[in-house]
């Protein structure tokens, strides 16, 4: 469908030329034309630019327009890509919030099979039918919320089947959505108690058993290891990280949530695209990222949820690092999908600017999924993903109203979105 939007008010993170990543310094940087207008076509960003240079080709684009937008007061903003979620899960885990605040660790629930472990028996108890209907419901709510590409991982089913099952819940969530979805297998998300004396007997199950029928289904995009304190080793993230890649899944891997785990020397080792969550960084992991085309990925709502130490942000990108920010949507660290809401955190948790957390949620977040070429900002060839905001008095408005709905329509691949 094709169509012009006039009189923005300002048009945010527009660019000529796609960007890979934004790092360091530049990160406080974000390119906008004010009072802008965007032409769309055939689901794709075709032009845009300040109204007053609009002139001829104006005429042309109405004549072929199905219909025109009048964005006066109001911003356009690329859709947020969120490159860390777990929002495939069944139904919740509300008891375990209620055990931190009376005093229990992440650790501690986990120790005694709560956390993951829960999340992986109801998994198992709930049919692949009802699994992808409890689904939807959160894909339309992150869609209606501003995002516009997104990355979910498996990681609650801890054996074979019930892995496929959550794999096969993300296909069909691809093929009945206009939002892009990229998807993970988290085999290695936990080891399940019965194995909790010899975890290497797990590892070679996700190696022997279901890797090779997950890639046979080609079910996954990447490959994804939670190596942390209590979880898995650098040795059996690096079994992991090779066997995925030997099937074509490039490495994601949650890293240093816990405590100075090696996950980022092994993310950097294996070329994987990013490493998630990073709040234990050393200043030499710092140095190995710059040595990398691995993107940190910092996660301000699990950070918030658990009341963790934050992730050193301010001195990774001083040191001239990129970094991204996503959401952690799951049910027992991070139970929300809202990156307007991410933006806020990362401003007033991690020190973050308005310019420096959008670039995070946009173009850097992008790149930790793949999608930096069609997604993560306005610009010509990329699809029509943005979203139309409320009136505002500013761009720093945005993250400012932490609490507030200020998005008003949302667009993807040029199609307005109603549910």
């Amino acid at each position: 469908m094709n169509f012009l939007v006039i009189n923005i008010k300002e048009l945010m993170q527009a660019e000529e030329r796609p960007r890979t990543w934004v790092a360091g310094n530049t990160m406080a940087k974000v390119k906008s034309v004010k009072d802008a207008y965007m032409y769309v076509e055939g689901g794709r960003i075709i032009d845009f630019g300040p109204m007053k240079k609009l002139g001829d080709k104006g005429d042309r684009y109405q004549t072929m327009c199905k219909f025109i937008i009048d964005a006066s007061d109001k911003f356009v903003f690329p859709s947020f890509c969120d490159s860390h979620t777990h929002l495939v899960y069944a139904g919740s885990r509300e008891k375990e919030f209620v055990d931190k605040i009376n005093g229990l660790s992440y650790e501690e629930i986990a120790k005694r099979g709560g956390g993951i472990l829960n999340s992986a028996k109801l998994i198992h108890c709930t049919p692949e039918d009802e699994l992808y209907e409890q689904s939807a419901i959160r894909i339309k709510e992150i869609i209606m919320q501003g995002t516009g590409a997104v990355e979910i991982k498996s990681g609650y089913g801890l054996n074979t089947e019930d892995e496929i099952k959550m794999l096969r819940v993300v296909k069909k969530l691809k093929e009945n959505f206009d939002i892009k979805i990229m998807s993970t297998f988290l085999g290695a998300h936990s080891i399940p108690m019965e194995y909790r004396e010899n975890s290497d007997e797990y590892v070679d199950i996700i190696l022997n058993e279901m890797l090779p029928l997950i890639a046979a289904e080609e079910l996954a995009d990447f490959i994804d290891v939670f190596c942390d304190n209590g979880f898995f080793t650098p040795e059996q993230t690096a079994r992991i990280l090779m066997a995925g890649l030997k099937h074509g899944m490039r490495g994601k891997i949650h890293a240093n949530e816990l405590a100075h785990s090696g996950g980022i020397e092994a993310g950097v080792r294996y070329s994987a695209l990013s490493v998630d969550h990073l709040e234990y960084t050393s200043d030499n992991d710092i140095k190995l990222l710059l040595e990398s085309d691995t993107m940190p990925t910092v996660l301000p709502g699990s950070a918030f949820f658990l009341n963790l130490p934050h992730a050193p942000v301010r001195k990774m990108i001083e040191a001239g690092l990129p970094v991204a920010l996503a959401s952690d949507y799951n049910p027992g660290s991070s139970p929300s999908g809202n990156m307007k809401l991410i933006m806020s955190l990362a401003c007033i948790i991690f020190k973050m600017t308005p310019e420096e957390a959008l670039n995070a949620v946009t173009i850097n977040s992008a790149y930790a999924m793949g999608l930096q070429e069609y997604y993560g900002s306005i610009c010509p060839g990329k699809q029509a993903n943005f979203f139309i905001t409320k009136p505002m008095s500013s761009f720093e408005f945005f993250p400012y109203a932490f609490g507030s709905d200020l998005i008003e329509s949302v667009y993807l691949n040029g199609t307005l979105q109603k549910f």
